[in-house]
């Protein structure tokens, strides 16, 4: 078995040119809970980029990637209900490589029926989406829902899961192609903000009362918009900031309509192994029942990430194809091939709205 192993690693932060391909040892087993995951897909969030630029720290130089699947290599003496040759999908650090060591709690099998390119594809966004309409805010049949990005990764999972639960969908796009893909996923309005007031709109659909919540991964251009948008008693829930942190505000006026203001992250949804399989199992259970369409854009070589970077960060991808920032973001993957040859970054779906949520 060969001892090193491909990656896409960064000794610097900084723009695309700090993705470097490079040919390092592979990683072994040392703890009881490890788990040797040989990679076929990896997938590609906003949040990568916050660590390659540097928003988000990491000791360097690192491996990026949040997220892969794949197939178990070796597993710790610890590990009881995982063993090698198991199709797997896994949350954990370092997965742009050929290999990755994942904790077994973050650990889950592939369900038969769902190939590891789909479970790649929708494990950290269908997460995302998953546990925001169950936890974060639980969704009610005949709500008022705004979503922001609709037609971004994250937010065409929402539209969705939320249409699914009998609840109205409110969502907010920058152009027409956006919103057709808006109103394919299940949306009952859509706002154009590029060329209507997002406030006016909603008051107008809702009849001047607003929304019970809103799911706004865009951040600081949105924000004021989301708190305006939100009924007596309604929810906000900030997972993202896309286009910037949101800035420090008065607390003092959530009292003005005694609005409940949450930032979530997924980690702390899924921080147990029961939590995160449980959360892993509903999810893949709605997928193969056929109540969450996932939708995979593009494929990239492993030594072509910096294109994928710049594709996402760029607005060429969208919820599954093309948007980013406020109303887009890709979930991209890295393929492996089973065999020493690269991996490949697989762009699977693409989050606007996305995350740092991680």
């Amino acid at each position: 078995m060969a001892s090193s192993m491909k990656a896409i690693q960064i000794k610097n932060t900084g723009g695309v040119e700090v993705l470097e391909h490079v040919i390092i040892e592979r990683p072994k087993i040392t703890g009881l809970t490890d788990v040797l995951v040989k990679n076929h897909f990896a997938g590609v969030n906003f949040i990568d980029t916050y660590h390659r630029s540097g928003l988000y720290k990491l000791s360097l130089p690192a491996i990026i990637g949040r997220e892969g699947a794949g197939v178990v290599e070796a597993v710790g003496d610890g590990v009881k209900d995982i063993r090698p040759g198991d199709h797997v999908v896994y949350v954990s650090p370092s997965s742009y490589a050929e290999f990755t060591i994942a904790n077994s709690k973050k650990v889950a099998k592939v369900p038969d029926g769902l190939d590891l390119k789909l479970a790649a594809a929708s494990l950290l966004q269908g997460l995302t989406a998953w546990v925001m309409i169950t936890q974060s805010y639980e969704v009610k049949k005949d709500d008022w829902i705004l979503i922001h990005a609709a037609a971004g990764g994250v937010g065409l999972l929402l539209v969705q899961l939320v249409k699914n639960c009998g609840a109205h969908v409110i969502g907010t796009v920058s152009n027409d192609e956006k919103a057709k893909l808006a109103i394919s996923a299940g949306a009952e309005h859509i706002i154009n903000y590029s060329t209507q007031n997002v406030v006016d709109e909603v008051m107008r659909i809702t009849d001047n009362k607003g929304v019970h919540a809103i799911y706004d991964g865009v951040g600081k251009d949105t924000f004021e918009t989301s708190l305006a948008c939100a009924r007596r008693l309604g929810s906000l829930i900030s997972f993202g900031n896309a286009s910037g942190k949101v800035p420090p505000f008065e607390i003092l006026r959530l009292s003005e309509k005694n609005l409940k203001l949450m930032r979530p992250t997924l980690n702390n949804y899924i921080e147990t192994e029961e939590e995160f399989r449980k959360s892993t199992a509903e999810l893949f259970t709605i997928i193969k029942e056929g109540k969450l369409d996932i939708k995979i854009w593009k494929t990239y070589k492993l030594n072509d990430a910096r294109q994928a970077h710049l594709d996402l960060e760029g607005r060429k991808t969208t919820g599954n194809p093309k948007n980013i920032n406020k109303v887009v973001q890709t979930t991209a993957a890295i393929e492996g091939d089973v065999s020493d040859n690269l991996g490949r970054i697989l762009s699977l779906i693409k989050r606007s709205e996305r995350k740092e949520w991680v």
